[in-house]
């Protein structure tokens, strides 16, 4: 009984697979596409602009702190001379008023530097996305017109990674079909001579600029 159930399987998987033609197998390449988005002249020329308007925003971000740290200083002498007992009463308090004054021009100058790195950071992390994206269009239509003229069924992302952070693609017989030089190549075939270059030292991305002005705003309360 056992032998004729084995029998039948293998029957029937037989002809499961006469009944698709061979032209309905699967023809698989590969490719890196991390290499080519890093590699493609546009991404290069978007970290440029990204990184000039971050630089723009930080230049900005230090004129707001160093505006701040004059005003609290100016504070603390303005509550030192407040507590100087060697004027009149109503002189202290004529300070007194002053300092409290100069506070919530403090206050007021936090809020609108606050508010103005929210604004800017998610400017910069909105286009930032969205140059990704448009890019990433970009070489995936030329990965789709590469793969139909090849006559591939599927084209699998080696660089590309599961949400626990592994690999999607485990292996990769060494010589398969691999499209990545060739639509690297494609793709930067109308590259700029002039294409300005990308100074791995300073981020283009919008990543958040460090915030040094919190580390003083304790001393002015």
């Amino acid at each position: 009984m056992k032998t004729l159930s084995i029998h039948h399987l293998l029957l029937s998987a037989l002809l499961l697979g006469a009944a698709f033609p061979a032209t309905a197998q699967t023809k698989i390449a590969t490719i890196n596409l991390q290499k080519v988005f890093d590699g493609y002249w546009k991404t290069k020329q978007a970290d440029v602009q990204l990184r000039d308007q971050a630089n723009a925003v930080e230049k900005k971000r230090s004129e707001m702190f160093s505006d701040y740290e004059k005003a609290t200083k100016d504070y603390k002498k303005l509550l030192d001379e407040a507590n100087d007992q060697a004027v009149s009463a109503d002189e202290r308090e004529r300070r007194k008023k002053a300092a409290e004054t100069k506070l919530r021009d403090l206050q007021d100058m936090d809020n609108t530097y606050q508010k103005f790195m929210r604004a800017e950071e998610a400017r910069l992390q909105e286009q930032k996305q969205r140059m990704r994206q448009k890019i990433l269009g970009e070489i995936t239509k030329v990965v789709k017109t590469d793969a139909a003229q090849a006559g591939y069924t599927l084209v699998l992302d080696s660089a590309a990674q599961s949400k626990d952070l592994t690999s999607i693609v485990i292996f990769s017989a060494s010589g398969s079909d691999d499209l990545t030089d060739k639509v690297l190549a494609e793709v930067n075939a109308n590259a700029p001579a002039d294409l300005p270059k990308v100074d791995d030292d300073k981020s283009g991305t919008g990543d958040k600029p460090v915030d040094k002005k919190n580390d003083k705003k304790d001393d002015a309360k």
